[in-house]
């Protein structure tokens, strides 16, 4: 009989007579070990084998091997499922946008933004630095904004030549609330903060006080913080403020809300 039919396909292994497919044993997954006939859901692994447990709660751990298994009633291999990749975390700029990587800052724009003085530049550039690069935007200091409607002519802004302009004690019945105010042109976003001064929109806790000190009317307000303080210049302190600045968190919000805005102004299409 064998001589006219061939080979007893009964005959030897048959787990090993066809291909086998490969499975993940994922968690949950009911399978049976073919040798034993215990059936189970796959629980956990143990080096190079799965822990199964049956319906009364008990556990028993298999080599896997190849064919071990009954899925469904056919033969598999059961296969340990690889880990899925953590993916990094995202980088984020000091103002709390996700960085882009390998990206040059792009060529200067014709707008710009505006803020009032050095310390205020500097400021700007360690929080929203990385992002103004990217967009082409340059930051400017200003001497003061005592002639900003004539600066503002001067720059001529229209389409493509935006300007934002970031005002120092910018509240309703102020001296720079009326100066702004001989501001009007569609294509210029004057916006601000209610602080004397940028130092003071600073977080007092990222300086390491519990409060900036209250300067009396009439004496110049970096000065009279510096003698409040101990400090015996201001270029010292400042430098002391600034080194103290990791990102927007370290700053009050309505700075955050006003400098968002005026990216956003400089950088919108026409």
């Amino acid at each position: 009989m064998a001589g006219r039919y061939g080979e007893d396909v009964l005959a030897g292994d048959w787990r090993r007579r066809k291909v086998t497919p490969e499975v993940d044993a994922e968690p949950d997954l009911v399978v049976e070990d073919a040798d034993s006939g215990f059936c189970g859901a796959v629980v956990g692994f143990e080096a190079s084998a799965v822990v199964l447990e049956d319906r009364h709660g008990r556990r028993r751990v298999f080599p896997l091997l190849p064919a071990a298994f009954l899925l469904d009633g056919e033969p598999v291999t059961l296969r340990r499922p690889a880990r899925a990749p953590v993916p990094a975390a995202r980088r984020r700029t000091a103002s709390g946008s996700i960085a882009v990587a390998d990206v040059r800052a792009r060529v200067a724009k014709a707008s710009r933004i505006w803020v009032e003085g050095v310390h205020d530049a500097a400021l700007v550039e360690r929080i929203w630095g990385d992002d103004l690069r990217i967009e082409g935007v340059v930051v400017e200091p200003l001497d003061g904004i005592d002639a900003l409607d004539a600066e503002v002519r001067d720059f001529a802004p229209g389409p493509g030549r935006r300007l934002g302009v970031l005002v120092d004690h910018l509240v309703p019945g102020s001296k720079e609330s009326r100066i702004v105010a001989r501001v009007n042109s569609p294509h210029v976003l004057v916006t601000g903060h209610p602080y004397v001064d940028v130092w003071q929109a600073v977080k007092p806790a990222a300086v390491g006080i519990r409060a900036w000190p209250v300067v009396p009317p009439g004496r110049p307000w970096k000065e009279g913080v510096c003698a409040a303080l101990g400090v015996a210049e201001p270029a010292e302190l400042w430098r002391r403020i600034l080194s103290r600045v990791d990102s927007f968190a370290d700053v009050e919000t309505p700075l955050i809300n006003a400098m968002e805005r005026l990216i956003d102004f400089v950088t919108e299409p026409d």
